[in-house]
């Protein structure tokens, strides 16, 4: 047999298994797959998805949400103000941001509001609906009084930590470092709010914000009147060219002073403080005790 016949016999056998396979078989390979598929989302099961959040988020974040929205439709924009303002001085607590807060005041003030409702209906008396309306008003305005606590108390703590913080900023200054890398040693030796404040403060001057303006954030997310001394000393000493060494040792000696002297007024006010539970709750038992037998014997006397 020729070889072109034989040639021509295999291509005939061949074509039947290509012809199967071109008809039949998967006409894009692995890479042509995922070269057209390139940029494409991958398809989501949306179900599968939202399982796999935590019940929280999937059941409460959104009834508290709402509950939110409706809050904040029901204050006022200055009451609004200054709730931000508060969180702000508090310190903007992680486990309190204002979606939160605002759900909690509605639930508080709508739970003294069905109280006084049950109370009204079951006796109608004037001395229940004026409990019924203290209850609300102070459920209402619980969260605000918790907010102004934590505030005192974070101003507290930044007022008593800014003398020995300032000390180690001079310290850090008249050793040859920077102010900033100062301020960031001096952030990084502790883990208050002062210490926080000031991390955050560095923080902001990395991403781009002057030092100036970084330094007046720090005021107002603090509210304390002797670190606010402090920022207004920084910056006009940055724009008279004043070494901020010297304001530096200057600042931390007034700080340590007014210290010291919050210290004796303290101790001044005690006395005052402690005659009003001395009246109250001590001089009557002292009096029972004393004379106490002398008016039973004398009204034994008198009553014979």
């Amino acid at each position: 047999m020729p070889l072109i016949a034989l040639l021509g016999a295999a291509a005939v056998m061949s074509a039947l298994p290509l012809l199967w396979w071109a008809v039949s078989g998967n006409r894009t390979s692995a890479a042509a797959a995922r070269n057209l598929t390139a940029g494409q989302l991958p398809v989501t099961d949306m179900h599968r998805a939202a399982l796999q959040h935590s019940g929280h988020d999937r059941a409460v974040a959104p009834v508290v949400e709402r509950l939110a929205s409706a809050a904040q439709r029901l204050t006022p924009s200055g009451m609004m103000e200054s709730l931000e303002r508060r969180v702000l001085l508090a310190g903007v607590p992680e486990a309190w941001p204002m979606p939160r807060l605002l759900a909690t005041k509605l639930v508080l003030g709508a739970t003294g509001a069905v109280i006084t409702l049950l109370m009204i209906t079951s006796s109608p008396a004037l001395w229940r609906v004026l409990v019924g309306i203290a209850m609300t008003v102070f459920g209402w305005f619980l969260p605000d009084i918790l907010l102004y606590n934590a505030a005192e108390h974070r101003r507290i703590d930044i007022r008593r930590a800014l003398p020995d913080t300032l000390d180690q900023m001079t310290i850090s200054v008249e050793a040859g470092l920077a102010f900033e890398a100062a301020m960031t040693r001096a952030g990084r030796s502790g883990d208050g709010p002062l210490n926080r404040e000031l991390q955050r403060t560095m923080q902001d001057v990395q991403v781009g914000m002057s030092r100036i303006e970084a330094l007046k954030a720090l005021s107002e997310r603090t509210g304390v009147d002797e670190l606010d001394h402090f920022v207004v000393a920084v910056i006009q000493a940055e724009s008279y060219g004043v070494p901020i060494s010297r304001v530096l040792r200057v600042q931390s000696s007034e700080q340590r002073l007014k210290r010291k002297q919050r210290a004796e007024e303290n101790a001044m006010k005690l006395p005052v403080k402690i005659l009003f539970p001395l009246v109250i709750c001590i001089l009557p038992t002292i009096f029972i005790v004393l004379l106490g037998p002398a008016v039973i014997r004398m009204v034994e006397v008198f009553g014979s």
